[in-house]
């Protein structure tokens, strides 16, 4: 698998109040995103009125994740973490529109120093999948 470290390093800059949005969407597009199955589909969240695909740029940010979901008293389930693996432009361009409501992609959301949203907004996710798209008219 690729390594995510220029798409977190992107991150970082975006963070740090620097770095250039374009070239952190063009990396995640680039990037191979992992995102756990969860009953059958990819592990999704809702929140604020939008439908967020959990991805993760590495094992090890997936493995933070399936240790934050384990039983919180320090025991580990056991469970088995299955995962897609898909490069963020398929996310983005496919799978988001597929969803039939507004989608983005929250990605390593148990990194809360390295987590970062990409909205279902124009120039991350195609027009008709965005929610921004209809104040543009």
């Amino acid at each position: 698998m690729a390594d995510g470290t220029a798409l977190t390093d992107r991150i970082a800059e975006r963070r740090a109040g620097v770095g250039d949005p374009r070239a952190l969407v063009g990396e995640l597009r680039r990037a191979l995103i992992l995102v756990p199955y969860d009953g059958g589909g990819l592990w999704t969240a809702a929140f604020g009125g939008v439908r967020w695909i959990c991805g993760f740029t590495d094992e090890q940010a997936l493995a933070r994740f399936a240790q934050s979901r384990d039983t919180g008293d320090g025991r580990e389930t056991g469970r088995s973490w299955e995962f897609a693996e898909m490069r963020g432009a398929r996310l983005l361009d496919e799978v988001v529109p597929a969803m039939g409501e507004p989608a983005g992609l929250a990605l390593n959301i148990a990194d809360p120093a390295g987590a970062m949203l990409f909205p279902p907004v124009t120039g991350i996710v195609p027009d008709a999948a965005a929610v921004d798209e209809s104040e543009r008219d």
